[in-house]
């Protein structure tokens, strides 16, 4: 070529791009699916999946309960009725099982109260529903109607969506039910009471995207049971979310990990405002809108633990100053180690020092022996002073705390017995205290750690 240009390419062969500029499908698919899964098209799946809950509990005429955490995205506060700890993972093949830790005694009542409730929940793309309301929820209804109506024999049966489990998994689930209903008795929880909170059976339907079934609709067929509707929001996406216009199922799901700290209260009552904002902003307003949220929460009240009549669990620094002063006995277990003197010049507070995380939960094995003899002290001669346990969450160290309160000092009726309990405590032992906290506090979530502390003191701890 004139002036020793290089001759042009004449095949794709000969065409060159810089290895840094070739095009890659894998990372253009990549970007693609991310923009997708971007906050402001799940906040807006999540809104349109709320719109088929609310649909649903109009239908049946019953209120709406959350399957936290995924189901709170998907009720407006203002709708929600209550929460509900139902995990999948019980639900899941070969691992069926009926959890004592989260016995949802609480959503009785709400289902005496209303004669039923829709309790909603979602998952993720390849599935229509959650195994939580496929499975677990059926497990927890069969055995609660087993335990508290054993004259009930019509009721007694698992029920699951129709035509959705294989034969063989409904039949092994219903090979357990006996044993789970066994367990729950050896928490020696007063099923009586149970059986009067709520009142009659509770038969199971399930509404969809693809199906719903409104033949317990209407007042007509319910004087013999409660119906509880299970309800999966999302509808169900076959292919990749790239094909759905930007809808994702299920968008609520696995929020820690992509709302930046965004709750369901705050995004409802801030949906305005969030769906106006760009998504290079949304990072900044989202911080901006949970500090506000935090400024104005209101101050929370301690949870009585029944059957006892003075042992209350709360949460460091949102339990109002008011609430505090009305305990004798106050327990920090995050507060800095030291005993707290009163203006009558004794020690009526104690904390413990613990850290957050596993660090705290490992520590608290060595603090418990004080936490023993700190209620010796102070109980011994006036047993009826409330005492107040908190911690940074209201729902992990102080529990553990409290727990190990109830299994030396507490008889099964919920009295301070005035000495430490003589007699081994075993796992049993500790599994029915422990039933307590989560029947008065349904949130109460102690990690492994924390119990493994509490149980290592407890059951090596010398009569």
């Amino acid at each position: 070529m004139a002036g020793g240009q290089k001759p042009l390419p004449v095949s794709i062969s000969e065409l060159h791009f810089p290895s840094s500029e070739q095009p890659n499908l894998s990372h253009i698919l990549s970007s693609l699916r991310r923009s997708t899964l971007s906050i402001p098209n799940r906040l807006r799946s999540i809104e349109s999946d709320s719109h088929f809950a609310q649909h649903v509990a109009e239908v049946y005429g019953l209120p709406l309960v959350a399957n936290e955490r995924c189901g709170s995205w998907y009720i407006p506060p203002e709708l929600k009725a209550g929460s509900a700890y139902f995990k999948s993972t019980d639900g899941h093949a070969g691992q069926w099982d009926f959890s004592l830790r989260r016995l949802n005694l609480q959503v009785l009542d709400i289902i005496r109260e209303h004669g039923g409730c829709v309790i909603v929940d979602s998952t993720r793309r390849g599935k229509s529903m959650p195994d939580a309301l496929s499975k677990t929820v059926p497990i927890w209804c069969a055995v609660m109607n087993r335990a508290l109506f054993p004259e009930r024999q019509s009721f007694h049966n698992a029920q699951f969506p129709p035509d959705f489990l294989g034969r063989s998994e409904e039949s092994q689930i219903e090979s357990r039910i006996d044993r789970f209903v066994a367990s729950l008795k050896t928490l020696k929880l007063n099923l009586d009471e149970s059986k009067t909170r709520l009142g009659k059976p509770i038969r199971l339907t399930w509404a969809s995207r693809e199906y719903m079934w409104p033949e317990y609709s209407g007042a007509d067929g319910r004087d013999d049971f409660h119906v509880v509707v299970l309800c999966s929001a999302s509808k169900r996406v076959h292919g990749a979310e790239m094909s759905e216009g930007g809808y994702i199922q299920g968008a609520g799901d696995d929020s820690e990990a992509w709302a930046q700290g965004l709750t369901p209260t705050v995004f409802w009552e801030n949906k305005p405002a969030l769906f106006g904002t760009n998504e290079e902003e949304l990072p900044q307003l989202i911080k901006e809108l949970l500090e506000l949220h935090r400024q104005k929460q209101s101050i929370e009240k301690a949870t009585l633990i029944m059957p006892t009549r003075n042992l209350y669990l709360g949460r460091t620094g949102a339990t109002s100053a008011d609430t505090v002063e009305q305990f004798d006995l106050l327990v920090s277990c995050n507060g800095e180690a030291k005993l707290a003197t009163m203006t009558d010049g004794k020690a009526k507070s104690l904390n413990l020092g613990c850290p957050a995380g596993k660090l705290g939960s490992r520590h608290l094995r060595k603090v418990l022996p004080k936490v023993e003899q700190f209620v010796s002290a102070h109980m011994k001669s006036t047993s009826c002073q409330p005492l107040l346990v908190t911690c940074e969450t209201g729902k992990d160290l102080s529990v553990g705390t409290i727990l190990t309160i109830l299994c030396l000092f507490y008889d099964d009726a919920g009295n301070f017995t005035g000495s430490r309990r003589a007699e081994p405590v075993d796992k049993e032992y500790i599994r029915q205290r422990f039933a307590w906290i989560v029947s008065s506090k349904q949130d109460a979530n102690p990690s492994r750690s924390t119990l493994q502390s509490v149980n290592s003191y407890l059951m090596e701890r010398p009569g």
